[in-house]
């Protein structure tokens, strides 16, 4: 299973809440093989290791917008109770408390895209600052060429007439 998984996959998988990157525990338990209410009971049974910082209980609001985002059911069939989310560290705690090779493969690979996304989203500014810079240079260029241009086009409209003829009559 650990072979299908992309980073791209897993990277779609991630999303914001509360100002925070976090896998909800769907997502995270298909990743590590197991099923969500195993990882439900895992985490139940292991709650001191799980702090706010590590992983959170969706607010009813949180969830139905959520599901609105990605036409999940609503109920019947479903989680019946709101849905944990879990930040980068929670990944790996939870990797931890299943202790599952799979699953600690999966949760280094999903650390891993954490860590990715949270570089990209610092060297973005960066990268922003220099496309705007880029752009300004180039909007000089262009005035300065077409000022070289204009400059050409009086130099070679001077009138032939005026012109000394070079070589031998």
């Amino acid at each position: 299973m650990a072979a299908n998984i992309t980073t791209e996959k897993i990277a779609s998988q991630i999303t914001e809440l509360r100002g925070r990157k976090v896998i909800l525990a769907a997502e995270l338990a298909r990743l590590y093989g197991v099923s969500t209410k195993r990882l439900n009971e895992q985490i139940k049974r292991n709650l001191s290791r799980f702090p706010d910082d590590f992983a959170f209980r969706l607010t009813e609001a949180e969830r139905d917008d959520l599901r609105s985002q990605i036409a999940t059911s609503k109920g019947r069939g479903g989680d019946r109770s709101l849905p944990w989310a879990f930040t980068e560290h929670g990944v790996i705690q939870a990797a931890n408390i299943l202790n599952s090779e799979l699953a600690i493969k999966m949760g280094i690979m999903v650390v891993r895209v954490f860590v990715a996304i949270s570089g990209l989203k610092l060297a973005l500014p960066k990268i922003e600052d220099s496309v705007r810079e880029a752009h300004a240079r180039l909007d000089n260029h262009d005035q300065v060429i077409d000022a070289v241009i204009g400059t050409l086009k009086s130099l070679s409209s001077v009138d032939d007439k005026r012109r000394r003829k070079i070589g031998f009559k």
